[in-house]
């Protein structure tokens, strides 16, 4: 007679964007609201995963959460482009099947993480953009939002102060008008089932003042979003530009699986060849096993995750 096999151990992870993050000038308030939001959002995440759902709606319901919080830069508080307007990417990805999808250059759809599984699960694509993918999301009876749902007067302010800068003669540098939790940010989520399937998602509004059409890396798989049931899940924030050409989120699984080399060190391996190119950030992983990693390389990262007794961990700062 065999023993009944020990239950599976669930982990959820999620983060709202990595930068220079000051504690100096954070109001407690405003600490709050973000603590707060990241909380909301693991319960959401946490409430799937512990009646037995899959690593995959534990992911998205996470990240709808953070995208309808105006506090982070996914969703309803994206950043604006240059000529502003809202683009906003996102990406999912199922370790089991590594089936994913991925969308791009948003700009109506309210929560664009919806629309990526949908392009997952209902076509035969990966990644769709622009108003194509809006014509989908229409097809597909995922809800739309005017453009005046994602306006927010911190984000409109920021690239006011940008556009002024720049307009006086400045240098051009972004980070002495804002900091760099203004300027970029992505929420995120990686988890691992009661089955032991893992999956990734990840959204994002972009970088402030980026140019239209711009994508940046959350939704291309391998580099801002990656999950593998053979290895871990991954979802990256920071400098897009640099995670790309790094492939830093599939970087993880390949140290690990042609290494053999822990989580913990193949995330903080595949963080520091961004940063050797000159990108900034940071990532949230967790591996077959359950084990986690929240490597980052600036002075903070909004981030959360699930503890074995059920507690959840919240912190920003370095």
């Amino acid at each position: 007679m065999t023993k009944n096999a020990p239950p599976v151990r669930i982990a959820l992870v999620l983060h709202g964007g990595a930068g220079t993050i000051d504690r100096n000038s954070m109001t407690p308030e405003r600490e709050r609201e973000y603590r707060a939001g990241i909380e909301n959002a693991l319960r959401a995440g946490h409430a799937i995963l512990q009646t037995g759902g899959s690593s995959v709606d534990a992911v998205e319901a996470t990240v709808r959460v953070l995208e309808d919080d105006p506090h982070f830069n996914a969703g309803r508080g994206s950043v604006f482009t240059s000529a502003g307007t809202n683009e906003m990417d996102a990406a999912i990805m199922d370790g089991k099947t590594l089936r994913a999808g991925a969308v791009g250059a948003l700009e109506h759809v309210r929560n664009p993480i919806v629309l990526a599984r949908a392009v997952m699960e209902k076509s035969k694509h990966v990644m769709m953009v622009g108003t194509g993918a809006e014509e989908f999301a229409k097809r597909n009876g995922i809800e739309l939002a005017d453009s005046k749902y994602f306006f927010t007067q911190r984000r409109w302010d920021a690239l006011q102060k940008i556009k002024a800068k720049a307009k006086a003669g400045a240098d051009g540098s972004e980070k002495f008008i804002i900091s760099e939790a203004e300027r970029h940010g992505t929420v995120g989520a990686v988890a691992r089932d009661s089955e032991g399937n893992l999956a990734a998602a990840t959204s994002t509004g972009g970088t402030d003042n980026k140019l239209p059409g711009r994508i940046g890396d959350s939704p291309v798989i391998g580099a801002g979003t990656y999950a593998n049931n053979a290895t871990c899940a991954v979802s990256c924030t920071g400098d897009g530009e640099f995670f790309v050409r790094a492939a830093v989120a599939h970087q993880v699984s390949a140290l690990m699986e042609l290494r053999g080399i822990s989580l913990p060190e193949a995330a903080e391996q595949a963080l520091g060849e961004a940063k050797r190119l000159g990108g900034a950030g940071g990532l949230i992983a967790v591996d077959k096993d359950g084990n986690v990693a929240l490597p980052f390389n600036t002075s903070g990262m909004y981030r959360g995750y699930l503890r074995d007794n059920g507690k959840f961990i919240i912190d920003i700062y370095k």
